[in-house]
């Protein structure tokens, strides 16, 4: 008999997805080898994928699977810590396979379909196809169009078929909006995991934890007690290789549309009704859709942005941007975005976000503050206070993963000084297990069916939709304001704070 202790039993054991293969388009690239099979391989060291499993690489590069293999077990040794089991790499790697093949041709897609017919056979993988497109977005409608043209777009059998996307999802609203309606000719949404590793890292999903499982913050979470907060996601390196790349992209599509603006509506987000898809990802959208349209024309007053010059990062003198591979010497693509948006809502009501992501600044460091309004009166002396600060929640998501909570206490001594001190939790102390790479999460939500963390077709839209006035006033003014690398962005991102007598953390 199931009893309902022995139901909550069950509900925490690990669940280990159906067979199946996952199909990874553009193989032969750098996120196949660097993340993609590193986590599975994690996964299935861990024992929480199928012995059913199979991963299959396409690209137009000429390989033989055993060459494939070999590639793979080189990459993987730099990239999964504590070394590579040989009994659990023979045993993954069997489930490997390579296909040569131009991704815009149909008769790829033929042999393909066979190929994958004959694991079905072989290996038990049920007729479940994940397709993992890592390949240039300008494939995808192709891939998808062929995917659909033949049959794969249904699993084999009465088995399913799922379609991962890579950011960026569009170039604007427009483009976002046509991707959209060209991949969901072919297959329906519950099938279209759009994929953000940002939603894989255990500390923006504690953003979550913190908020909806104490109940301290909860009460204080809305414009009666904070002040502003303030979102950061900040590099220490250039562009390095990646020039053509951040000159067709820069920092407001490779990282604001996406990442920043998951984080923020985390933060901003009502309670969902329950933790499942539809009613986190429903929250997150009225979060956008409340979010204070930018006029075009008042643009200049609610974004900045930055180009990080010749400079110093850690005692060594870096190039500029324009001085960088591939970027053009009069290049006005960002390297650093400062936004101040507003949520009109009932929580957030008059309260200011600030976000910003940039490249070359003194420290890596990605963090969501957020700063409550300061005592309305203290009963000490003016001296004995002045070393006092706001309140100050930090989550800390990357890289030394935590809590901070700015706090006021008095300082040892015989008199009555207080002053601002810190609380901190670090999550590699404080837990004996260690964090999964994000990718491993959202590997094992794919094969499992669990679309929680990826993002629905009207949240990519609506980040858009945000910033598309924005991505307007920039082609026609053409100008971008320097900052020396090394330092936290130009000045015209400290007047974004500073015209509402705020100033920027230094993490």
């Amino acid at each position: 008999m199931l009893t309902a202790d022995s139901l909550r039993d069950e509900q925490r054991l690990p669940r280990v997805p159906d067979p199946g293969v996952v199909v990874i388009f553009g193989a032969s690239g750098d996120l196949t080898s660097r993340k993609l099979v590193p986590a599975l391989y994690e996964l299935a060291s861990q024992r929480r994928l199928p012995m059913e499993i199979a991963v299959v690489g396409l690209s137009r590069t000429e390989m033989s699977h055993e060459e494939f293999r070999k590639k793979l077990r080189e990459t993987l040794e730099e990239h999964v810590s504590g070394g590579v089991s040989d009994d659990v790499w023979d045993s993954f790697a069997g489930g490997i396979f390579y296909l040569p093949g131009d991704s815009k041709k149909p008769e790829t897609y033929e042999e393909l379909k066979g190929f994958l017919k004959k694991l079905d056979e072989e290996r038990g993988t049920q007729g479940n196809r994940a397709f993992y497109l890592s390949t240039s977005p300008s494939l995808v409608p192709t891939i998808v169009e062929r995917l659909g043209e033949a049959g794969m777009n249904e699993g084999e059998n009465g088995g399913w078929s799922r379609l991962v996307i890579e950011k960026p999802f569009g170039r604007d609203l427009g483009s976002a909006k046509e991707l959209n309606e060209e991949i969901r000719r072919h297959f329906d949404e519950g099938q279209i995991y759009r994929i953000d590793h940002y939603l894989g890292k255990e500390t923006v999903q504690n953003i979550l934890a913190l908020r909806f499982a104490n109940g301290i913050f909860e009460p204080i979470w809305n414009q009666h007690y904070v002040d502003h907060v303030q979102i950061t996601v900040a590099e220490d390196i250039g562009v390095g290789t990646r020039g053509a790349f951040y000159e067709e992209a820069g920092a407001l599509r490779d990282i604001v549309q996406n990442h920043v603006m998951q984080v923020l509506c985390l933060t901003a987000m009502e309670p969902p009704v329950s933790f499942d898809a539809e009613s986190l990802r429903e929250e997150k959208v009225k979060v956008l859709k409340a979010v204070r349209p930018i006029p075009d024309e008042e643009a200049d007053d609610y974004a900045v942005r930055g180009q990080y010059t010749r400079g110093w990062v850690f005692g060594e003198e870096v190039i500029g941007y324009r001085e960088e591979e591939n970027v053009d010497p009069d290049s006005v693509t960002e390297t650093f975005v400062g936004l101040r948006l507003f949520v009109d809502n009932w929580r957030w009501a008059g309260v200011p976000f600030f976000l910003r992501a940039g490249k070359r600044m003194p420290k890596k460091a990605t963090e969501v503050a957020i700063q409550f309004h300061s005592s309305p009166h203290t009963p000490f002396a003016h001296d004995d206070t002045e070393g006092l600060e706001p309140n100050v929640l930090v989550v800390r998501v990357q890289p030394e993963e935590g809590l901070s909570l700015k706090i006021g206490a008095k300082v040892p001594g015989s008199g009555f000084e207080v002053s601002s001190v810190n609380m901190d939790l670090l999550y590699g102390t404080a837990f004996l297990e260690e964090a999964p790479d994000a990718y491993q999460r959202l590997l094992l939500d794919l094969m499992l069916g669990d679309p929680t963390l990826f993002i629905r077709a009207d949240e990519a839209e609506g980040a858009w939709r945000i910033l598309d006035p924005v991505m307007r006033h920039w082609a026609r003014k053409k100008e971008v304001s320097p900052y020396p690398a090394g330092t936290w962005g130009p000045e015209d991102a400290d007047a974004l704070l500073e015209r509402d007598g705020r100033e920027w953390r230094r993490p």
